[in-house]
């Protein structure tokens, strides 16, 4: 036995994240740990990697007890996390990073980069990452910066290594690789705790299932003993289909029309009409241009040449204020660095696109501004002390539905969703579908980007596919699996999609 953890506690001011987390890994054993946003799965493991204190139980290493006060003392014992939000130095190369903090020296006690240079390049190319050791950091795409991680966590020889949603930002291809690396340290007598909501990862990694739910550990199983049904009604505490299917309406009138857009060296001569109660999926591969379209469309990034057209009418889209003005809401891929502010209360977060409807006279009305948080709280179902409660002491999925909040106290129309549910729970995706199924319904149009090709067959009316920068075809959204991936990794003659 590895790790044994035995009611472990913690409060996080007024709220309690951890009632009473038990869990047990053993050596050459891939434990999953399931569980709602807020259960307590990312708090329970970062007491594990030191990075917080518990308040109560008891943590056993190896058979003796422990209580790691920072990071360092629980990486010198053997155990390295993973994180879902990226940990690194931006301003560093990717070798740097993996050798933060353990940096390889020369007979003279300077820093030899360029070993570390060469190990990272051989790791690198050992795990097939589409990775280079001289890249910076901050250059990379969430997705990149998760692979880093995994180096780092790797090269440090560790005997438990804890993954955080590894694979919530990767492609296929990255996600197979992920799958060969932690099948790899099993093999090795490693201990794994995998943390995922993705379900169809379950039976490719887990060898147990151990399912929290408000704080308490309520199941552990072998996964070859219990069913996928049976894990989301742990995690939930009620009956919810693994499988979520909007019913579509019939859409009205264009909402968001793009004619031959183009932007920077990645978008050519993008098209395509989204009606209002659409929901208009967008497909492909990692690097296709979805995420880089919505910045576009949003203002972050320059319209090179096309026209854009809200409800009939061409508009300029030449900075966020300019898209928010028009319409416009982005819900951004990465919802920590572009969707909200982790450092403010929550009531800010949800009304920082609405001030004006919150504010008399340039100030702030506070009775204005709780309410509107307390119904977007209550909306949403946001688990929470409160709207004074700093957003970043959310869970992930949380933090999502703050930032989902903004919008709709915003009123806007046009709604552009950049992987809307990454790290979030099955119990909180279907509740993240609700609201958007509630938009369309009311008139919205809402553009969605995913990476989950169920998630685009459940909910989506259309779906439209990119490749290399350019769309490549139309499907219903009633296709197959097969039909996207087609679309999405050959070559077909782009065309307008009305």
């Amino acid at each position: 036995m590895l790790l044994e953890l035995r009611a472990i506690e913690k409060r996080f001011g007024g709220v309690r994240a951890l009632k009473s987390g038990n869990l047990n890994v053993e050596a050459g054993e891939v434990h999953l740990l399931m569980g709602e946003n807020g259960a307590g799965k990312s708090t329970l493991m970062k007491i594990v990697a030191g990075l917080i204190q518990r308040d109560g139980g008891e943590m056993i290493w190896k058979g003796n007890p422990v209580n790691f006060a920072r990071p360092a003392e629980a990486s010198a014992m053997g155990i390295a996390m993973v994180h879902q939000e990226s940990l690194l130095a931006p301003h560093l190369t990717v070798a740097e990073n993996i050798f933060l903090g353990r940096e390889l020296q020369s007979g003279m006690g300077m820093v030899n980069r360029k070993k570390m240079r060469d190990v990272a390049a051989r790791l690198i190319e050992e795990h097939h990452f589409p990775l280079n050791a001289d890249w910076a950091v901050e250059r990379l795409s969430p997705a990149g910066k998760q692979l880093v991680e995994i180096c780092r966590a790797i090269h440090n020889g560790s005997s438990l290594l804890i993954f955080d949603e590894p694979t919530s930002s990767l492609s296929e291809s990255e996600t197979g690789e992920v799958f060969k690396i932690v099948r790899t340290l099993r093999d090795r007598k490693m201990g794994v705790i995998y943390i995922t909501h993705r379900l169809d990862e379950l039976r490719s990694v887990g060898d147990k299932v151990t399912v929290l739910r408000d704080g308490e550990t309520v199941h552990t199983e072998g996964m070859a003993n219990i069913t996928t049904d049976q894990i989301i009604h742990y995690m939930v505490g009620r009956e919810v289909s693994a499988i979520y299917q909007r019913e579509p309406v019939t859409p009205g009138e264009p909402m968001l029309e793009v004619r031959n857009l183009s932007s920077g060296k990645l978008l050519d001569k993008i098209s395509f009409t989204v009606r209002a109660g659409e929901i208009v999926g967008l497909g492909g591969l990692v690097g296709a241009g979805r995420t880089e379209l919505c910045k576009a469309l949003f203002g972050v990034d320059p319209i090179d040449s096309g026209e854009v057209l809200v409800r009939g009418s061409a508009v300029r889209i030449g900075s966020p204020r300019e898209a928010v003005a028009a319409g416009l809401a982005l819900i951004p891929e990465d919802r920590g660095k572009a969707g909200l502010s982790r450092s403010l209360p929550i009531s800010f977060n949800v009304t920082m696109a609405s001030l004006e409807a919150v504010s008399k006279m340039g100030m702030v009305n506070k009775p204005a501004e709780v309410e509107v948080t307390n119904n977007a709280i209550k909306r949403l179902r946001i688990k929470c002390s409160g709207g004074t409660q700093l957003a970043g002491r959310l869970s992930g999925g949380n933090q999502q539905k703050v930032v989902i909040s903004k919008w709709l106290a915003r009123g806007a129309k046009i709604f552009l969703f950049d992987e809307p549910t990454r790290g979030i729970d099955v119990g909180a995706k279907v509740e993240v579908f609700e609201v958007m199924d509630e938009l369309a319904r009311s008139g919205a149009a809402i553009l969605m980007v995913s990476s989950e090709m169920p998630e685009l067959l459940q909910v989506a009316d259309r779906i439209l596919v990119m490749r290399q920068g350019k769309i490549t075809g139309e499907l219903p959204g009633r296709t197959t699996q097969q039909e996207i991936m087609r679309l999405a990794a050959f070559d077909k003659a782009p065309g307008v999609i009305q």
